[in-house]
C-alpha cells in the first residue's frame, strides 16, 4: 500500500497516540517525543483539561480501529474529525512540498488533534476502513495500520507475530 509520506507519518502519529501508556504527565511527554509535528514556538505543556482532551482523541483513534463495519468507522471517524480544526497550508520546510493540516500558530492540542484526524481519515477514505486494526496477539491490544499489499496483517509488530507463531507451535507440539 502506497500513500504520501506526510499522510503516512500523520497516521503513524495517530497510532502512537492510540497506543501510548497514559500515566502521570503522559500527554506532555507524548508531545515532546513527537515535537517534530509542532511549529517551533508551540508550547507543549498541557493543562489537565487539555490532557483529558488528548486522551479523548486517543480513545477516538482506538475506537476507529476497533470498529467492525464501515458505518461504525465513519461514525467514529466523523466524531474525531469534528474535533479537528483543519487549516491546511503547503510548505517545503524539509525540502519537499507537502501539506500541513493545522495552522502553524495553533495550540499544540489543536495541531495534534487535527493532524491525527486528517491523517487517519486519509487512510480510511483512500485505502479502506479495513486497513486499521487491533493486534491479534494474546495480551496485546495495540492499534496498527495494515500496509501489506493484500490487507492481511493481524499483528501490530513482528514481535507479536513471532510470539503468536511460537505459542501456536508449542501448543501443537504439546498436543
Amino acid at each position: 500500500m502506497d500513500y504520501d509520506t506526510y499522510g503516512s507519518n500523520a497516521v503513524e502519529l495517530a497510532i502512537h497516540l492510540a497506543n501510548v501508556e497514559r500515566d502521570g504527565e503522559w500527554a506532555a511527554a507524548f508531545l515532546r517525543a513527537h515535537d517534530e509535528w509542532f511549529t517551533p514556538q508551540t508550547a507543549l505543556d498541557l493543562s489537565p483539561a487539555e490532557s483529558r482532551r488528548a486522551a479523548a482523541t486517543a480513545d477516538l483513534v482506538r475506537a476507529v480501529a476497533l470498529a467492525g463495519s464501515q458505518a461504525e468507522v465513519l461514525e467514529r471517524l466523523n466524531e474525531l474529525l469534528a474535533l479537528a480544526r483543519p487549516h491546511p497550508y503547503a510548505t517545503d520546510h524539509d525540502g519537499e512540498l507537502h501539506l500541513h493540516y493545522a495552522r502553524p500558530d495553533a495550540p499544540a492540542l489543536e495541531q495534534l488533534t487535527t493532524t491525527v484526524a486528517m491523517g487517519l481519515s486519509q487512510v480510511v477514505v483512500q485505502h479502506g476502513w479495513q486497513r486499521l486494526g487491533v493486534c491479534s496477539a494474546e495480551g496485546c491490544d495495540d492499534v496498527y495500520v495494515d500496509t501489506s499489499r493484500n490487507a492481511s496483517r493481524r499483528y501490530c509488530s513482528n514481535t507479536c507475530a513471532s510470539r503468536s507463531t511460537v505459542a501456536a507451535y508449542r501448543a501443537r507440539r504439546k498436543a
